[in-house]
């Protein structure tokens, strides 16, 4: 490829070889790094989003990695739960807030309704008949 002469700049970068550390993995042997699966699995890739990137099996990945994607997502949960936190608390995120108390206090917004809390009957017409079909009774009735 001849270059214009009166080109100035950088010239284009050529590909070198270069080595990492890595596990050997796969009937390829292919040299996948651990701290990339983990990283991957951090910022929340599917073992097939993974496993497609490296050029390997999700079979494979799981077999080999399954320590580094337990602690990327494990980080990734801990990073998010950090981060609803900080909107509950220091920025006052009123949704936030009650999403919060909601999953990890157990609080709720609809009260339980059980036998206990039924409404009782309650009539203020004095006519009305007794619950049992007879007919209510004063004081001056009972003598």
């Amino acid at each position: 490829m001849k270059e214009h002469p009166k080109k100035t700049g950088p010239k284009p970068k050529e590909l070198v070889e270069g080595t990492f550390m890595g596990l050997p993995v796969g009937r390829d042997n292919i040299v996948v790094d651990p701290s990339e699966v983990e990283k991957l699995a951090a910022i929340g890739c599917k073992d097939i989003e993974i496993a497609r990137w490296l050029g390997i099996k999700p079979d494979t990945l799981r077999r080999n990695f399954a320590a580094e994607l337990i602690k990327g997502r494990e980080g990734m949960r801990i990073s998010l739960r950090r981060a609803m936190l900080n909107n509950a608390i220091q920025h006052n995120s009123a949704v936030m807030q009650i999403y919060m108390s909601k999953n990890f206090l157990g609080m709720m917004d609809q009260p339980l309704t059980t036998d206990d809390a039924k409404v009782l009957p309650w009539s203020d017409d004095e006519t009305t008949e007794a619950l049992d079909g007879t007919e209510p009774t004063t004081e001056d009735d009972s003598q």
